[in-house]
């Protein structure tokens, strides 16, 4: 049997495998659904909102149309199939997105994998929230001058005031891209995990955020080894690094992808963790203060033009 056979025949058990688990799934939640939990979320000014647990997977799953995407153009050269995208709430467009000329199979076949991930994130959820699931929101995922990774790239400091920065222009930039995205999702789902009451969404939620943080760790351990040939790429991602630390707060928790040890020698950080070995979270706001691009408090922006879906869309002033 050659190589691509066996790839195909592995994705294809995978498949089936991911299969099995949604319909478990699908008729677990569905019996918890009538039962939602709710927790009361208090502001900075002291006002006062009850979010449920059907709230917070909504708000992964504006988080995960955002990630489908990306990665589905990139992978494939198309987006997520317009059945994939109805639901509560304003509907809104992808603006850019294509395929990326891969030219490392390595990279290419963690692309596709990834894609294939973040596709069945969004069936999950949307299956197990039922009529309650929101729409895709507007998503600005566009490599030209005015798109969201530009943006974001300034704004860094990867590229200057007048550059552009196109994630499907190159392997390297396809995982800068993903940096971008990967450490964020592990952080939201890990800072949302105590909010939920419902122990079947738990489950579901902490499974969602094991598979994050393999996709987060391979993006990680693949860009650095990139960066071993060009250093460029670890301060790149540092600079990313820096710049969600300054979205989210006044905290310094975020990490790039390598550290410098007491000597001087410059070592991996694929897992950007605490002293006990522990990752940190970030609240739903600091989340949406990232994908918003914005310190302030907002309701939209950045990769998000019109805002996300659902009960938590703004984002904290810092």
């Amino acid at each position: 049997m050659t190589e691509s056979a066996h790839l195909l025949d592995a994705f294809d058990a995978r498949a089936q495998r991911r299969d099995q688990r949604r319909e478990f799934f699908k008729t677990a939640m569905g019996a918890a659904a009538a039962g939602v939990a709710a927790f009361t979320l208090t502001s900075k000014a002291g006002a006062q909102s009850t979010i449920t647990d059907a709230d917070i997977l909504n708000f992964a799953l504006n988080l995960e149309y955002l990630e489908a995407q990306f990665y589905a153009f990139a992978a494939n050269g198309t987006g997520l199939a317009s059945s994939q995208l109805t639901g509560t709430g304003t509907q809104g467009a992808v603006t850019g997105g294509k395929k990326v000329t891969f030219t490392d199979p390595i990279v290419e076949q963690y692309a596709r994998e990834i894609a294939a991930d973040e596709a069945a994130h969004v069936a999950f959820l949307r299956t197990a929230l039922g009529s309650s699931a929101v729409a895709q929101p507007a998503i600005n995922i566009s490599g030209d001058a005015n798109g969201a990774f530009t943006a974001a790239a300034r704004a860094s400091g990867v590229i200057d005031s007048n550059a552009t920065f196109d994630p499907y222009a190159s392997d390297e930039n396809f995982l800068l891209g993903a940096y971008i995205f990967e450490d964020v999702g592990v952080t939201a789902y890990k800072g949302a995990s105590p909010l939920i009451s419902n122990k079947t969404f738990l489950q579901a939620a902490a499974g969602i955020l094991a598979v994050e943080a393999y996709h987060a760790a391979i993006v990680r351990t693949t860009l650095y080894a990139k960066g071993i040939q060009t250093p460029a790429l670890i301060t790149a991602a540092g600079k990313i690094s820096d710049a969600r630390d300054s979205l989210d707060g006044t905290t310094d928790l975020d990490q790039g992808i390598a550290a410098t040890t007491v000597g001087g020698q410059q070592v991996s950080n694929i897992v950007p963790l605490d002293s006990n070995g522990i990752a940190f979270s970030r609240t739903p706001q600091q989340v949406l203060n990232i994908v918003y691009l914005n310190k302030a408090s907002a309701t939209l922006g950045g990769f998000f033009p019109a805002g996300v879906n659902g009960t938590l869309r703004a984002s904290a002033a810092n």
